[in-house]
């Protein structure tokens, strides 16, 4: 096992601001698409924005979809951003697409109101639901950058750590064992963003 910080890419972007997210707050983090890398880091950044089809025709193709399943299966602690955050999932009804099934339940589009933009854009709170090392150091209802149209929807509550109110609730932060994931971008999310950052790069599941 290599003692890397490891950054999945995926050809699913953002992959410079998470790496540099990682350098402000005192980290090493190599960015990687080989699938042998994955399965060696001693701790995984799984990134990404753009559609759930195309980032999983990617990972299949690739391989990287069955390493990230042996990674996450050996008990490291990995954290998913945004479409990472989703595809951990099972199913997307974004493209109708099977997704990784590392956590239990599937992806699905915003509920919103008459009024409410999709995407949703912009920065937004988010509620801590449970208490977890993610949130160590912040307070409920600290604010983060968002970009997204689909949310996670856990088959458990107890997935849920996070959630936040945009015209109507949606899950924005979900864990379990070795498993982080936050729908918002805490890359982009400024001295917050870096604190989350820096807690999971601490953090020992």
């Amino acid at each position: 096992m290599s003692d890397k910080i490891t950054i999945v890419d995926y050809k699913a972007g953002n992959l410079t601001s998470v790496r540099l997210g990682v350098e402000k707050v005192g980290f090493e983090a190599v960015v990687t698409g080989r699938p042998e890398d994955v399965r060696r880091a001693a701790r995984l950044i799984f990134p990404g924005v753009g559609a759930a089809g195309a980032a999983m025709r990617v990972l299949q193709e690739t391989g990287l979809g069955d390493a990230l399943r042996d990674y996450a299966a050996g008990g490291r602690p990995m954290i998913g951003i945004c479409l990472g955050a989703q595809i951990i999932f099972e199913h997307s009804a974004e493209d109708d697409a099977d997704c990784l099934g590392l956590l239990p339940g599937t992806v699905k589009p915003l509920h919103v109101d008459p009024g409410c933009k999709v995407p949703h854009m912009g920065w937004n709170g988010v509620e801590f639901v449970a208490d977890h090392p993610l949130w160590s150091g912040l307070e409920s209802g600290a604010q983060f950058y968002f970009v997204h149209s689909f949310a996670p929807a856990p088959a458990s509550p107890e997935l849920v750590i996070g959630r936040t109110q945009y015209c109507n609730p949606f899950v924005s932060a979900v864990a379990r064992d070795n498993i982080v994931a936050t729908q918002f971008h805490p890359e982009r999310s400024g001295r917050l963003g870096l604190k989350v950052l820096e807690n999971f790069l601490r953090w020992a599941p």
